[in-house]
Order: structure tokens, then sequence, then C-alpha cells
């Protein structure tokens, strides 16, 4: 009997939905979203932090965000979220990921993938670290990118080092180094690619708080601090490093581009 009253319910459910569909009382939505826009992202420390337009569809149920190795490659799903923000806490440092967003409603329909081309390169990164004058404190006035620490300032490692000549500070590099004061910014992501010119011909740079220095490393790897503090012979910084030679990309940003309308052969759902 009980078996009954469920299929008798579900051939009434069947019949109803038809009837109505029929005389015009509903319509099922097929329509999806249209795909976000705006998608921005920012590599940071074995992570990358993805954001993009809030979406004005009334029927919105939420984002899913996909990424991939190449811009026209397979796309596998992330995750999903209702926020306007993503944070990829499985990229690894050193490697790129291209990023796409679409938006999805209460019915299952998906829109497109976002038409930004954006990509990320996570790469290590330091806060409030601190070096000494070389004059006065040899051995913990030198930074290394590469081992991520203080280091003499006459190591082979390091790749700058703090001095103060005479009541002037100065952010020092080798002779195979290059180093470039960015001017004044507001934290370390401010600067998001390395320049291509401009570089300091004399070895060095005032240091001043607030400004942020790109260094062009003797082994062709860029990296930038930005000064926050200077006072008694003692230089606070937060640092980045690219860690992929040949890499100008310190932070990305959003370059809008063509992208094909959503394949579901592109997507690899996990």
């Amino acid at each position: 009997m009980k078996k009954n009253i469920i299929y008798i319910a579900a051939f009434i459910s069947v019949f109803l939905f038809a009837a109505c569909s029929r005389h015009g009382f509903f319509e099922v939505d097929t329509q999806p979203p249209s795909p976000p826009t705006g998608v921005q992202v920012v590599n940071g420390d074995n992570r990358v932090d993805i954001s993009w337009n809030p979406s004005q569809a009334r029927d919105l149920a939420g984002y899913n965000v996909y990424y991939s190795y190449s811009y026209n490659g397979k796309y596998t799903l992330l995750g999903s979220t209702t926020n306007d923000y993503y944070i990829d806490y499985g990229a690894h440092n050193g490697d790129t990921y291209y990023y796409a967003v679409t938006a999805y409603d209460y019915n299952g329909n998906e829109s497109d993938l976002s038409y930004d081309n954006v990509n990320a390169t996570p790469r290590p990164e330091g806060f409030n670290e601190s070096v000494f004058n070389y004059r006065n404190f040899p051995n913990t006035s030198g930074f290394s990118f590469t081992t991520y620490s203080v280091v003499p300032y006459d190591d082979k490692s390091a790749d700058f080092f703090f001095e103060n000549y005479n009541g002037t500070y100065y952010i020092d590099v080798w002779t195979d180094t290059y180093i470039e004061d960015m001017g004044q910014t507001n934290d370390i992501y401010d600067i998001p690619y390395a320049p291509s010119s401009g570089w300091s011909t004399t070895g060095d740079a005032i240091a001043i708080p607030g400004h942020t220095y790109v260094i062009w490393t003797w082994d062709n790897y860029y990296a930038k601090i930005r000064v926050k503090t200077i006072a008694n012979d003692r230089l606070v910084f937060d640092w980045a490093f690219q860690t992929v030679k040949g890499n100008t990309q310190l932070k990305t940003k959003s370059v809008p581009a063509a992208r094909l309308p959503l394949d579901k052969s592109i997507l690899n759902r996990k």
C-alpha cells in the first residue's frame, strides 16, 4: 500500500507539472546568469586571492571558481562560494595558475566562464623583517631572498644590505645586482611588475619609509622590499620574491580578453 501511495503521488505531481506548463501557470527557468566580470587575483605566499564584481542576477545562488595551467586549457573546479571572493589555499609557489569564475542560479543554470584573462604565480613573502647598519652590525645587515633570511652583508647569498652613511640611510646592492626606488606605496602589493628600465647606476638607493624597491638579482630573479621604519640603525621591511627565473610578475592584475563560451568539455569537475 505504501508503494502504491508513492506511485500515485508521483503521477499526480507529474500531471500537475505538465498541466501547469501547458496552461502557462509557470515556466522552467533555463536561462543562466551572465558571466562574472572584473575578476582580479593577488598572488601571495602559497595562496592566490581571487575577487570579482557581484552578479546582479536576481536568482543568483552562488559562484563556481575554476583554475587551469593555461588560458585555453582544461579548467578544474576549485570550489564554490556565495561570496564575491575566493582564496586558493592550495596554490604552490612557483606554479602559474589561470582562474575563471562562473555564476549559477537556483535552477542549476551555470554561466559561461568569466572573460578576464587572469593568472597568478604565487611567491614567498615576509613581513616585519629587520636588518642593521653593516658598519656596526655586519653579521645582521644583509638579506638573502633565496634563503629567506638575514645574512652578513658580504655573504655570497646576500642580495642587499643596509647602510647608515653619515646620517643618510641606503639600501645597497653589489655590482652584479640592480635596484630601483618605485616611490611611495601603501603596502607590499602595490607594485605588480618589475620595471624594464630606470635602475640605479650607483648600486644603491636612499632608504625611505613607505617606499618600495625592486631588486633584480645577479642570477635573474626579481624581488621587492617595502621599508616600514628606520630607527637606531635598524631597518624594518616587508618583502616578496618571485621564485621563477626571469619572471617580472610581483603581483598580478587582470587583463580583459575574449574567451570562448563555456564548453563543458574543457571543465574537469572534482
